[in-house]
């Protein structure tokens, strides 16, 4: 990530001019230094080139999709990426996720929530970054669960278990304490910085996945009300 007194570059994958040229006025007009593509196989040249802090990426594109772009750039190191997508299925926000977005917007959406989601996202990186910089190896056993906080690792039974960055984020969130219970609403404030409740779904989203990822029994729905880690006894 770029240093904070750099202008953050951000990299818009959409084969839709009128949205891309949308998307990247608004983010220009927040002061973001934006660069656009039209399809995935020039997306793809554009982030080897520039090397972005953060990539807007539709799902649907000409020739090569979202899925198989997000795939290849997270391949050396993550990367901050926020999915566009027309779709909202379960399945495809799920699998969107699964190959390392960190968040989705479903068209037709509000250019200032997208704008909203950027900057959280960003602040989220950077904090995380800052953590893993200044932490001292520390390792979390929750249950199965083992958590390295500075090197964001986790294994689950001894076997070492590939989160994304956000997903990372998110079981560390609720590994302190584990077995309390959190909200939605709580969720996506301190793991995504968003104010509103709009990103509910996206809360749902990754907990599927850590579910999916840690066992469907790591992670126990408290009904009306949120989400807790299962504190468990170690194997």
């Amino acid at each position: 990530m770029a240093t904070r007194d750099e202008r953050r570059q951000i990299l818009v994958i959409e084969d839709d001019p009128t949205i891309a040229a949308a998307v990247a006025d608004r983010l220009g007009t927040e002061g973001f230094d934006v660069a656009v593509a039209h399809d995935g196989v020039d997306g793809l040249a554009q982030f080897e080139a520039r090397r972005p802090d953060l990539v807007v990426l539709d799902l649907m594109l000409p020739g090569m999709d979202g899925l198989e772009v997000c795939r290849r750039i997270q391949r050396e190191k993550h990367v901050p990426v926020l999915m566009l997508t027309a779709l909202d299925g379960e399945t495809d926000t799920v699998v969107g996720l699964a190959v390392g977005a960190d968040d989705y917007v479903t068209k037709p959406f509000s250019p200032r929530e997208l704008v909203a989601r950027v900057k959280a996202i960003i602040r989220r990186f950077d904090a995380a970054e800052a953590a893993a910089a200044t932490s001292v190896e520390e390792r979390l056993t929750v249950g199965t669960i083992e958590i390295d906080r500075a090197r964001r690792q986790v294994w689950q039974r001894g076997a070492e278990v590939q989160l994304t960055a956000t997903e990372f984020d998110l079981l560390l969130y609720l590994a302190n304490p584990p077995g309390a219970v959190r909200t939605r609403e709580q969720l996506l404030l301190d793991v995504w910085g968003y104010k509103s409740a709009h990103g509910a779904r996206t809360v749902d989203s990754h907990i599927r996945g850590l579910r999916r990822k840690l066992g469907s029994e790591s992670i126990r729905t408290v009904q009306r009300i949120g989400y807790a880690l299962q504190e468990g006894r170690p194997a």
